[in-house]
């Protein structure tokens, strides 16, 4: 395994600092434990700082336009998917994620390195706009960074930034419009290209019939329109989708969070300066003046480790014990007693094959410990009583937020959020469909379906929860007919309220 490049200055250092971060955690989506994503993210971080510096590795705005460049960034995270993608042709596909593999081989990998005008229209886009463009709107789309630190590490005036990065977003429609135009297409596609331009320009222009069955069943034009689409919301998943291909959803919930925690940022598109900036910015001088970038890789690299240790304590090997917890998929128990207070607030530990219908024999326990002289539901006692005071239903442990970000005319994308009052060491979300919706991908959860009954259970990175904070994942499903909001939302067994 080659050892990882020497910066040669200062300003490089700062760049493998900020650029490390993004490659291991894309390559821990790609392999199946942590110490083959160290290993890939290793081999495919070497390679695209060679190839980054040959090309002239710092932008700056106002330099001519590199064809066929993308921002240091997406090179990195292509070189991620080109190496996996030599691992999988030299014999060592059992190190990656089985889910990529069957990517890998189903011929649509080709397309991100085949034919020019047959790859995606993002990355088509965004490799033709200035490098500095298209720098800040990968950083703040797709990183989710907040502004201030954009115009900060691009060199940019954090008081036009805003009004910069909308004309960004603007050059990169104009590119995806005309890559799409010279996209060879059927005659069927080419009648559809001037309306598909004109309905996604506006929010209030509203798709026709036709052309929405056409979006339906075309893979080459739903991008397309994914890419023209600037409001919404959805322009970070076709970036990221279009750039990196193979879990590119995952990775962008992934640096939003990682934004998120690190920067104490919200959405993308905040400019206010926040007290994270200047602690970052801290921390960033002290790194380039004491030369720690390896210290600063040795603990990305163990606490990804530790991140990704598995429940049980067994022997087994690191990637064996990751790829268990990555593909059992199976529901994850409270290490709590049955009879301690934990056990009480939320309930038994799940069984490995959970049930379709509630156990009328575990929600009676629920009840008569939390009410030791309960009523009918539907009555209520007087507060007088010298018993305690007895309510319709015990007080959820847990509240949900379900929030449809997105929806077309056979899928929609949602993202779930649930505040849990108690600390949680390992948890299962799990809630019904009303109208037959099916699920197909998830991100930062692993899903598994029986019939109209969803369950989503911890990744190995996120299955501990303080008290009073939150859990968040999302996913991607289709519908049919309605697409009702879900119910009967529970956490670890115990029902939860739903705001």
């Amino acid at each position: 395994m080659p050892d990882l490049p020497t910066p040669q200055d200062a300003t490089e250092a700062a760049l493998f600092s900020e650029c490390w971060d993004a490659v291991l955690s894309y390559a821990d989506l790609c392999t199946s434990g942590s110490l083959t994503a160290h290993q890939l993210a290793t081999e495919a971080f070497t390679l695209g700082m060679r190839e980054v510096r040959a090309a002239g590795t710092v932008p700056a705005r106002g330099h001519g336009r590199r064809a066929g460049r993308l921002p240091t960034i997406p090179e990195l995270l292509a070189a991620v998917r080109n190496t996996a993608a030599s691992w999988e042709a030299d014999g060592e596909g059992h190190k990656l994620d089985p889910d990529l593999r069957l990517w890998l081989n189903s011929g649509q990998a080709a397309r991100y390195t085949g034919p020019p005008l047959q790859r995606p229209v993002a990355l088509r886009g965004l490799r033709d706009m200035q490098e500095a463009d298209a720098s800040l709107l990968w950083l703040a789309e797709v990183e989710a960074l907040p502004l201030p630190t954009v115009a900060r590490r691009l060199g940019l005036d954090p008081a036009t930034i805003a009004e910069e990065l909308d004309q960004v977003r603007g050059l990169f429609r104009d590119r995806c419009h005309r890559a799409h135009l010279d996209t060879p297409m059927d005659a069927q596609c080419r009648s559809y290209a001037r309306l598909l331009d004109a309905v996604t320009r506006s929010p209030a222009a509203e798709t026709p019939g036709d052309l929405s069955r056409h979006l339906a069943t075309c893979v080459q034009c739903a991008e397309a329109a994914a890419c023209l689409r600037l409001h919404g919301g959805g322009l970070p998943a076709a970036l990221a989708g279009g750039v990196i291909g193979w879990g590119g959803l995952a990775y962008l919930e992934r640096r939003r969070r990682a934004a998120e925690v690190r920067l104490g940022a919200g959405r993308p598109g905040a400019v206010e300066a926040d007290g994270g900036d200047s602690e970052e910015k801290e921390g960033c001088s002290r790194v380039l003046r004491n030369g720690l970038l390896a210290a600063a890789v040795l603990l990305s690299v163990l606490a990804l480790g530790v991140s990704m240790m598995p429940f049980d304590g067994s022997g087994d090997s690191g990637d064996d014990r990751a790829a268990a917890a990555r593909d059992d998929r199976q529901p994850v128990a409270d290490p709590a007693g049955p009879d301690t207070a934990t056990a009480t607030a939320i309930g038994p530990a799940p069984s490995r094959t959970p049930s379709t219908t509630p156990s009328p024999t575990a929600s009676k326990g629920r009840s008569d410990r939390n009410n030791p002289d309960p009523e009918p539901q539907g009555t209520s006692a007087a507060t007088t009583s010298a018993g305690p005071t007895r309510t319709t239903a015990p007080a959820a442990g847990c509240r949900v937020d379900y929030n449809l970000d997105s929806q077309w005319p056979d899928g929609f994308q949602a993202t779930v959020t649930v505040t849990t009052d108690k600390a949680l060491t390992g948890w299962q979300v799990a809630w019904r469909f009303r109208d037959g919706q099916q699920v197909g991908q998830m991100w930062d959860a692993t899903v598994r379906q029986d019939g109209s009954r969803v369950t989503a259970s911890a990744a190995d990175y996120n299955k501990s929860v303080s008290a009073q904070e939150t859990l968040t994942f999302g996913f991607l499903a289709s519908w049919q007919g309605e697409n009702r909001v879900p119910y009967d939302f529970t956490l670890n067994g115990a029902a939860c309220a739903t705001n």
